[in-house]
């Protein structure tokens, strides 16, 4: 049987956190809901569409938020729940075809070619998604469809809010021709910027240009991407469950800070928690990275690469302080700290951590010496944690920290999974915990 010409359909859950929270507390439905931190530091992770109305988009600060929609209702972060209607969000589209690929806790890719004789075309699988998603879950979805996951995914942005859009594989290129260039995949607000200074705007001027020109102006990665995508082509296939890219923490502080000891301690909690995600998943990482945001909310990065994986709480800490003291901050004012672990595999290699070999990594530290202690206190440590819903061993330094279910006034949690439309802007990027195939 012939492979249907437009196989790729791309599932997304019009503003998840906030549908969730609408359909869990009637009395928020038809209201403007955002769903992030409440405080005057907060910021919004997904915002309703009656939300939207008033301008309010995710990743904006909450007093901007407000001050745009007065009525605003801020409900705070309930990932659990939302990773909970995930997985049945997921099990609805695995009813279909295994061929399932998530990209974040609310976007899935899917190849149905091998389920049309079951189920119908792909517009029909479509339509019968999003109608047992609103039967079976009580929230509304948008699908796209078409011969390539970058021009399903498109259409299923321009579909919503619960919608369905489909393209035929032979009319792509006509149709794609007059958009603007930010509606392809990957082409973000600095790359538009860039091409339309050389008077590229639409995709049709993309699709027309000589190739050496455009990665002479954006890069040769970007460039040969940017032009593939403008004439419909996209060789990628759906790749069920992608292994993890990379895990991480970070927190946004509800004042500045400036305090060395503070920053020590928030590094160890974090560590902390990477090493457990680490340790739960069965994976274990060679690179650490430390991100700081100044208040001034100009961002950087260090990293370092062990000589071998780990998934050790302390080789992590030491590694991520090593990072913060090689900054020099004095006393510069800190608003959001972050650790992760990237270069990921399989955990029973996180074992010895030879020093010398890569010339990135961590040498000459003897904290980084193997020491089977260390294994033995991260199992009874997350043995504790597992048995009583927190952390139960920890860092002495950290006796004095709240739970993570109640911050400490001088701090937000922020964990950041994608809620993959939250303004419609394209691919989940970055937030560290809700990246495509981040844990």
């Amino acid at each position: 049987m012939r492979r249907h010409p437009e196989p790729i359909l791309h599932v997304d859950m019009d503003a998840f956190y906030a549908s969730v929270e609408q359909r869990d507390d009637p009395a928020l439905r038809g209201r403007p809901v955002v769903v992030g931190g409440a405080g005057d530091r907060g910021v919004v992770a997904a915002a309703s569409y009656e939300a939207r109305r008033f301008g309010v988009h995710s990743a904006m600060p909450m007093v901007r938020a407000r001050r745009l929609c007065p009525d605003l209702v801020v409900v705070g972060n309930r990932f659990d729940q939302y990773r909970e209607v995930s997985r049945q969000v997921m099990a609805i589209l695995a009813s279909f075809t295994p061929l399932v690929e998530p990209l974040s806790l609310d976007e899935a890719f899917l190849d149905v070619a091998g389920a049309v004789r079951l189920f119908g075309a792909p517009p029909a699988i479509g339509e019968q998604i999003r109608s047992r998603v609103r039967a079976e879950l009580d929230l509304p979805c948008s699908v796209g469809v078409g011969p390539t996951k970058s021009v399903a995914k498109l259409l299923s942005g321009k579909a919503k809010p619960d919608g369905l859009l489909h393209w035929r594989a032979d009319e792509v290129r006509a149709r794609l021709r007059p958009l603007p260039v930010s509606d392809l995949w990957g082409a973000g607000p600095k790359t538009v910027e860039r091409l339309a200074g050389y008077g590229f705007r639409t995709v049709g001027q993309l699709a027309d240009s000589d190739l050496t020109t455009l990665q002479r102006i954006v890069g040769e990665a970007m460039g040969g991407q940017l032009h593939r995508l403008a004439r419909g082509e996209d060789p990628r296939s759906v790749t069920p469950q992608e292994p993890a890219r990379s895990v991480s923490a970070e927190e946004t502080f509800l004042e500045d800070v400036d305090d060395p000891d503070e920053l020590r301690r928030e590094v160890l909690r974090l560590a902390e928690k990477v090493g457990r995600r680490l340790r739960r998943a069965g994976i274990a990482g060679r690179t650490v990275t430390l991100k700081v945001r100044f208040a001034s909310f100009e961002t950087v990065t260090r990293s370092s690469t062990l000589p071998g994986p780990t998934d050790r709480t302390h080789d992590l800490v030491v590694v991520a302080t090593r990072l913060l003291d090689g900054l020099r901050l004095e006393r510069a004012r800190i608003r959001l700290l972050g650790v992760g672990v990237s270069n990921l595999g399989d955990g029973d290699g996180a074992r010895q951590l030879s020093l010398g070999g890569d010339p990135t990594a961590v040498v000459d530290d003897p904290l980084l010496a193997d020491d089977p202690r260390w294994e033995d206190l991260d199992r009874v440590a997350d043995r504790a944690a597992a048995r009583f819903g927190g952390r139960g061993v920890s860092f002495a330094a950290l006796l004095d920290d709240p739970d993570e279910a109640a911050p400490s006034p001088t701090r937000e949690d922020r964990q950041v999974p994608s809620d993959g439309d939250a303004g419609d802007t394209g691919p989940a990027g970055a937030s560290p915990a809700g990246q495509p195939g981040s844990v």
